[in-house]
């Protein structure tokens, strides 16, 4: 029992490690520690725990990404498990005996967070005709037509210009009594990519239609951008990043000539009432998770927050019978269908979602594999290592050292990524570089392989393979290499 109970506390201590070595260190010992490895003899200190004493030790497999802090209290335990009731919580149609849980649309892509970020992971696209789309949409906008318009896109009060009929997402759901706004279609064709060793892989390129529109044609000029809903985890850690950290590898007009031009989406808080540096969603387009969860209440679920406060979620002045339906607002909630309480617990299970513990750090095949992934230069914007503030209010979250793989920063992947839709800063080929933390977790949790922000890649070496823009010559590195190199470059990405 005595040697349980120390092995126990010794588990513990090491968990503690990152947050006591970034708290304490000096400016040069900070530089140091986060400077890309070149020993690739051994895994680095703590790089198994890729969130930091947060990270999740034990519980792995189907439940791999629904665990909490590791750091977390008893007390915040309490709320990150209230949270996530709220964040499974099925919305039913208003009015409702249910009160805490009506509100339903009139439009929504799915009527619980969990539909879909299953497991909160990665959601995909539909398998085929008879498949739901629940855990992908597609984004809506047109270039700005006013004077008005473009003075709002250029103060960032507004990312894009949502479409005037149908708003800023498609909804393929409506409650009854209300026809759905249209149903995405998806074509796929085949494009070979031949490896130097003469081994082929075929990728999938996509193309996107909206059927059965319900309400009028679109604008002639709409711009549509496919989204699967992403992965959950780690988003407190990112979110602690210091803002000037990440701006220090920004490069936006390459000054350097190394060809990669980090840089920074400016967007607009709901919730701080000013413009920010973006870190979520695909384009960086939200700065707070507290404005990418009112966002998904009200466009995905067409549930009213205090950020976004419309009862009718997306629907536009255009459909006036959806602006008029009833709604869930009570003067229990504070006119609302999710108050203040209910979005600051949803925000801070969001926050609070474990990074899983990495496995196999210390193969001889994955080393040989990351050696590889940093010589390719896919470092350059799949940044291993950053430290959370020491000062940031989640207590549990602060002082980490972490390993996401991400500069939280946008580049252009090139013409076979582009969606041709801007989003604030980010133009038509620019994504925010994705954390690749937990990746090889994807389908043990998901149930799937399918990866990018359209779900398009159905295996990492397709992913891979798309890379263009600013990313050509890292893959064109892994493309050339023998197929050894590219089992163990893949090999590495699994272990994350």
């Amino acid at each position: 029992m005595r040697s349980s109970r120390l092995r126990l506390f010794l588990v513990a201590l090491i968990a503690m490690l990152p947050a006591l070595a970034v708290g304490a260190m000096t400016a040069e010992e900070r530089q140091r520690i986060l400077a890309p490895t070149t020993d690739f003899g051994r895994a680095e200190p703590w790089e198994s725990l890729p969130g930091g004493s947060a990270t999740n030790r034990r519980r792995f497999g189907r439940d791999a990404f629904s665990q909490p802090s590791a750091s977390l209290s008893f007390a915040d335990r309490a709320d990150f498990f209230v949270g996530n009731g709220l964040f499974k919580r099925v919305w039913v149609i208003a009015p409702s005996s249910t009160q805490a849980a009506d509100g339903l649309g009139p439009f929504y892509n799915a009527r619980a967070c969990q539909r879909c970020h299953l497991k909160d992971g990665r959601g995909h696209p539909p398998e085929g005709p008879d498949d739901s789309a629940v855990s992908m949409f597609l984004r809506l906008s047109v270039p700005p037509q006013s004077e008005e318009d473009r003075a709002r896109l250029a103060s960032h009060r507004a990312a894009v210009i949502p479409e005037p009929t149908y708003g800023g997402q498609l909804q393929d759901f409506a409650i009854a009594g209300h026809a759905a706004e249209g149903r995405m279609v998806i074509r796929y064709r085949d494009v070979p990519v031949r490896f130097a060793d003469g081994e082929t892989v075929t990728l999938r390129a996509p193309s996107y239609e909206i059927a059965d529109l319900g309400y009028g044609p679109l604008h002639p000029e709409t711009l549509v951008s496919p989204r699967v809903a992403p992965v959950m985890i780690g988003l407190g850690l990112l979110e602690a990043v210091a803002e000037a950290d990440i701006l220090a590898a920004a490069d936006p007009d390459d000054a350097d000539g190394d060809g990669l031009s980090g840089k920074p989406n400016w967007v607009w808080s709901d919730r701080d009432q000013a413009v920010q540096l973006g870190r979520f969603g695909w384009k960086a387009g939200k700065s707070t998770i507290a404005d990418q969860s009112a966002g998904a209440f009200g466009g995905d679920i067409g549930i009213s927050t205090p950020l976004a406060p419309a009862s009718y979620g997306d629907c536009t002045a255009s459909q006036e019978e959806c602006r008029a339906a009833p709604h869930g607002g009570s003067p229990a909630f504070d006119g609302l269908e999710a108050d203040a309480e209910m979005l600051d617990l949803v925000v801070f299970y969001s926050q609070n979602l474990a990074v899983p513990a990495r496995r196999r750090a210390d193969d001889p095949t994955v080393l040989r594999g990351k050696s590889l992934f940093y010589g390719a230069g896919c470092i350059a914007c799949h940044t291993p290592k950053h430290a959370t503030r020491s000062d940031w209010p989640v207590s549990a979250l602060a002082g980490q050292l972490i390993w996401p793989y991400t500069d939280l920063l946008l580049h252009d992947m090139g013409e076979g990524l582009a969606d041709g839709r801007p989003e604030g800063e980010a133009d038509g080929r620019e994504w925010r570089t994705a954390p690749l933390w937990g990746i090889g977790f994807t389908e043990p949790v998901s149930g799937h392989s399918y990866f990018l922000h359209d779900g398009r890649a159905r295996t990492l070496t397709e992913a891979i393979l798309w890379h263009g823009g600013e990313a050509e010559a890292a893959k064109e590195r892994f493309r050339t290499m023998p197929k050894p190199d590219r089992e163990a470059l893949l090999a590495f990405l699994q272990s994350l």
